[in-house]
């Protein structure tokens, strides 16, 4: 337990940004879900700019590494292309 009160705030502020970042990571992971289990590319074309601008926003507050973001965009994006 923390012993200090600047160690006691930093572990409650720790708490809070933990519980935010996880809301936004688990959001995001649903949203490439939801896109990954598209079978139409009218749909999935249509649903991409927004699943982009989540992956680039994790990336941005640092969530996520950036290359990792460049590698999901990419996947969903072969993915887009393959459809019919």
């Amino acid at each position: 337990m923390a012993n200090t009160k600047s160690a006691q705030k930093a572990a409650r502020q720790n708490e809070r940004r933990r519980l935010h970042n996880k809301y936004y990571a688990k959001t995001t992971r649903n949203a490439i879900r939801d896109l990954r289990n598209t079978t139409d590319k009218s749909q999935a074309v249509a649903a991409s700019p927004k699943v982009y601008a989540m992956i680039d926003k994790l990336a941005k507050m640092g969530i996520i590494h950036k290359n990792k973001a460049a590698n999901l965009k990419s996947g969903l994006q072969v993915y887009i292309n393959k459809l019919a």
